[in-house]
């Protein structure tokens, strides 16, 4: 009897170790893919079955949001865990950063923002790293020059990230590929594939410690192109289904209002295999119950420009818009014995939130004195809840998708957006109107001017930089922000 209570207790602590056991962690982080570009919000085009499951054997999040809508300062963000104006970084890394750069014939000179993600930022890997995980980034970083890379910044490999925010050069998104962190692979190898390989490898190397894969691909992002044999499936897809482009405008863009766009059918569907072989690799190995998957995106589709391929309808506009379909994500959350399958959360969230969660997950603590703007989301995958809060937007610069310079903030299911310009400010009922289509502001005076002051002390309290008057401006001249688009 003896032995066997013995037994027994040994069993039990064996049981409660393995279940404090930290979780390795695999964040798969899309770019430029809206959150109806996919088959469980919403897609009867694009096909994503990997990720649909993914999201049947987790938690799937309806209001989940980037911190910017454009892909740099979301990617800060993740990785800090601030918002975006404690970084610094509040364009994508590349355009004008300075007033004195700037030569479009627009009413604001954008405010400055800082190039790079400083070294003594205390980043995601850094802390996982210290807490005895194995760190891996693979694919697009666009964080700053070389010197300021994946491996500068807590990760003990870097397989393809640096300052670019595509795939620039060689054949582009098919071997070579002309990326110093990546060699190149067999002629016309394809890039998420390749990817998907190198994180599978990686997770089979440190299967018997706890890991961190942080697999960041550069699909969806321009240039548009795509396997052969994809892109034929979905001309016949299309054409099959009768779907045929629709257009709409924001402000002096087109938008598309269709999806319908082969090609970028084809990439999301790459995007969706090279999920489905990574976490068909975690399978295999046995780490399922042990590992917390996430999948997300830096910003909404790409609707009013550079090619035009998605539509986030009924989400009003998309990438470079503060409109929800330039800043509302997909948002999926995978924990075995955590996260319920098939549980669905409609709380706001945010990229800053990423940090907290994955410290909680981890055990892990941050530095003394860091700043964390995010909220642990580990309540929410437990069922439960999270303090009431509001979420903010603040994009002082002038988008390549024809946004201006603009800042917002959501409390409950309020949406405030206040232009630079002209000063003037939109109100929206999300709840009632998703598709940001009635303007309620001159019906609530007081709910305005509530939101506009919790805005304007959160932009103080983070350090917003603000645009300024462009002495050049000549309103008798296009302001370049209107766009040609390509008929097909």
């Amino acid at each position: 009897m003896k032995k066997t209570l013995l037994l027994l207790l040994a069993c039990f602590l064996q049981s409660d170790l393995f279940a404090a056991a930290p979780p390795n962690i695999v964040f798969f982080l899309a770019d430029d893919l809206g959150q109806r570009d996919l088959g469980v919000y919403g897609s009867t085009f694009y096909e994503t079955p990997h990720i649909d499951r993914l999201a049947k054997d987790g938690t799937l999040f309806t209001d989940a949001y980037a911190a910017c809508p454009v892909c740099s300062p979301t990617r800060a963000s993740i990785f800090t865990g601030q918002w975006p104006q404690r970084t610094g970084i509040t364009d994508y890394i590349g355009a004008p950063s300075l007033p004195e750069q700037w030569t479009r014939n627009t009413k604001l000179l954008p405010a400055p923002y800082t190039d790079r993600l400083s070294l003594d930022a205390p980043t995601l890997a850094k802390a996982l790293k210290a807490s005895g995980y194995a760190t891996f980034f693979a694919g697009k970083w666009h964080l700053g020059p070389e010197g300021w890379w994946p491996e500068n910044q807590g990760f003990d490999v870097n397989m393809g990230g640096t300052d670019k925010g595509g795939p620039y050069g060689g054949k582009k998104y098919f071997s070579p590929y002309g990326n110093p962190r990546l060699p190149d692979g067999p002629d016309g190898e394809h890039l998420p594939d390749r990817l998907a390989a190198e994180t599978a490898k990686f997770i089979e190397a440190n299967r018997t410690r706890p890991f961190f894969a942080f697999f960041s691909f550069y699909d969806v992002h321009t240039p548009l192109m795509a396997r052969e044999d994809l892109r034929k499936k979905y001309e016949e897809k299309r054409e099959r289904l009768g779907l045929e482009a629709k257009w709409g405008r924001e402000g002096e863009r087109d938008v598309r209002l269709v999806q319908e766009h082969a090609v970028y059918a084809a990439m999301v569907e790459a995007m969706d295999l090279a999920v489905g072989k990574v976490l068909a690799k975690i399978d295999d190995l046995g780490l399922r119950e042990s590992t917390l998957v996430i999948f997300t995106s830096d910003n909404g589709g790409l609707s009013t420009s550079e090619g035009w391929p998605t539509s986030n309808v009924p989400l009003r506009g998309g990438k470079g818009w503060v409109y929800e379909g330039g800043i509302r994500e997909p948002l999926i959350v995978r924990w075995p014995g955590v996260a319920k399958p098939g549980s669905v959360v409609s709380v706001p969230v945010s990229s800053p939130d990423f940090f907290p969660t994955l410290l909680e997950a981890a055990g892990a603590k941050p530095q003394p004195g860091q700043v964390l703007d995010g909220a642990s989301l580990v309540p929410l995958l437990k069922g439960g809840a999270i303090a009431q809060r509001a979420l903010f937007w603040h994009y002082p610069h002038y988008g390549n998708q024809g946004g201006a310079p603009c800042a917002a903030v959501r409390r409950g299911d309020w949406k405030l957006i206040e232009w630079a310009e002209d000063n003037r400010v939109e109100l929206f009922h999300l709840a009632e109107d998703i598709g940001e289509q009635n303007n309620l502001a001159e019906k609530e005076p007081q709910r305005v001017a509530e939101l506009r002051a919790e805005l304007a002390a959160w932009q103080k309290q983070v350090g917003a930089r603000f645009p300024t008057p462009n002495p050049n401006y000549d309103p008798a001249k296009p302001s370049g922000r209107a766009a040609k688009r390509n008929p097909n």
